[in-house]
């Protein structure tokens, strides 16, 4: 008997979704207990995935299911596993239980009308997410992929407005430029349909496509290519979030609570990177490479962008949102590198990204929860009074700033590198974020925790068991994967391997001849 690996994978944090919201609204306790356990089975399953992976294996694609699915158009439940794919599936499960004990009293104040809010919804809608990004990283049918891409948008709307500080207007601002976008991406899809029906039965086959493209069969002129292209990229940069289409992520993610706000930065939010690898450069390799300078230089600007923005917040939280967009240029910038050190460096980004913003967010959401203001100048001199908090502040954030020991660093370091043989002048302008990093960073830090301790913090209590068994998890994972990135780049680089070929692009000589 074969067993449905990937399937498995989805259904059961789908499954558990499904039974949260018919639990009755005082069975609450249970509820959480439930969607806990839910996320941690998910993430047993996730590792025991990851071992029947093999990083060696000849194929591409590991674990396959295929059966048709819409058989009029061609349509198929295809699912299949890289080693991109896994990372980002390894990165998901893990976080998610995470996040859901760290928001175990998001759910439970009432409303700013007064009425209560329902704690099992919250879980099952954190479970609803968690379930359509992992078919997204697994699905190698592009009609499927659309369908969870748009689907997940739903649960994050409701997550937003529905248990957010108000939220309406940024739940609704969010789902607008998602929908907007989504809907360039459909129109892009059908005409890609119509584009293989040309020469054979319409597919959504992203392994057909590929190779059909790859060896220039496509019956489409390069200007029709280009244009659906752009239909793909302009969905994905706005859930990247990618300049000039970033503008509802600050309004989210300060409305939000932390642990919904860390799901869609965190987690959500890399569905459009690791598209921008997948479906991008592998349908569309030649667009791609006409198109990478100007990709490119957006995410320059997102970078500098989001750093010198985030330089001048007064609001914690919108500060760390800000640096999320100027992290995301880092890893476009590595996607349209197109090198091998790129590729891999925005696949172990998406990752260490994941991890310190979910470490730098909780802990600030933490603070804020006790204290109600997030304006940085009410605060002072919390390291005296909260010893934990503040060091795990500080660790969270010399990560954001990719402090050599901690994830970050290896990852943008190979951003970097594979970007500056392609475009020496974009790769310099990016490393000067760096020093705008470690001011935002550093300074928040000195006006919040340094100095004398203000007559409000001396009620500030420092981290609970609960928010210390969520804490330690992620600075430790930032410490491993600082001194050994082997151990997600050993299965990503076979994968980047692949998708260069794939592509047709090789490294250039100083690249090629070296090693990482």
């Amino acid at each position: 008997m074969t067993i449905p690996w990937l399937t498995v994978l989805w259904v059961i944090p789908a499954i558990a979704s499904l039974v949260l919201v018919l639990l009755p609204a005082h069975a609450a306790e249970t509820a959480k207990r439930l969607g806990l356990g839910a996320a941690v089975v998910t993430a047993v399953w996730a590792i025991v995935v990851a071992t029947r992976f093999s990083a060696s294996g000849g194929e591409r694609f590991q674990l396959v299911e295929d059966v048709s699915w819409i058989p009029a158009i061609g349509a198929r439940y295809s699912l299949a596993l890289d080693g991109i794919g896994l990372a980002l599936i390894l990165l998901t499960a893990c976080l998610t239980p995470v996040l859901l004990l760290a928001g175990w009293r998001d759910a439970d104040a009432r409303r700013g009308d007064g009425a209560p809010r329902a704690v099992h919804a919250y879980a099952a809608l954190l479970l609803a997410i968690e379930a359509m990004v992992l078919i997204s990283f697994v699905a190698t049918d592009v009609l499927l992929f659309y369908l969870v891409f748009e689907a997940m948008l739903i649960p994050m709307y409701f997550l937003i407005g529905g248990y957010g500080t108000n939220a309406s207007r940024a739940a609704v601002k969010f789902l607008l430029y998602n929908l907007f976008g989504g809907l360039i991406m459909l129109a892009a899809v059908i005409g890609l349909y119509v584009v293989t029906a040309r020469t054979g039965p319409g597919t959504f086959s992203l392994t057909d496509i590929s190779a059909a493209a790859q060896r220039g069969e496509l019956d489409a002129s390069a200007t029709t290519m280009n244009l659906l292209f752009l239909g793909f990229l302009v969905a994905f940069a706005v859930k990247a979030p990618l300049w000039p289409l970033h503008s509802w992520l600050p309004d989210a993610a300060v409305a939000a609570t932390p642990s919904a706000a860390v799901m869609m930065m965190a987690v959500m939010d890399k569905v459009g990177t690791f598209a921008m690898l997948r479906f991008c450069l592998g349908l569309f390799p030649e667009s791609a490479e006409r198109f990478a300078p100007f990709v490119s230089a957006l995410a320059v600007v997102s970078i500098l962008y989001g750093a010198i923005l985030a330089i001048g917040q007064t609001d914690v939280m919108r500060l760390i949102a800000y640096t999320s967009i100027s992290h995301f240029g880092f890893i476009v910038l590595g996607v349209f590198a197109m090198t091998s050190q790129g590729l891999a460096g925005s696949t172990l980004y998406m990752v260490n990204h994941g991890i310190s913003t979910a470490a730098l967010f909780l802990v600030a959401g933490f603070l804020v929860s006790q204290r109600g203001s997030r304006i940085i100048a009410d605060y002072g001199g919390l390291q005296k009074v909260a010893p934990v908090l503040a060091g795990t502040f500080l660790v969270a954030g010399l990560a954001t700033l990719s402090l050599p020991g901690l994830a970050p660093f290896v990852s943008e370091f190979l951003v970097l590198i594979g970007t500056y043989v392609r475009y020496p002048a974009a790769a310099v302008l990016a490393a000067l974020a760096l020093v705008a990093s470690a001011l935002y960073i550093l300074w928040t830090y000195q006006r919040m925790f340094g100095g004398p301790v203000r007559e409000p913090e001396v009620a500030v209590r420092d981290l609970n068991l609960r928010q210390r068994v969520v804490v330690a998890p992620l600075i430790a994972a930032l410490l491993v994967l600082g001194f050994f990135p082997g151990v997600i780049l050993n299965f990503v680089d076979p994968a980047v391997g692949h998708t260069m070929t794939t592509i047709g692009r090789t490294d250039p000589p100083s690249v090629a001849g070296g090693e990482r």
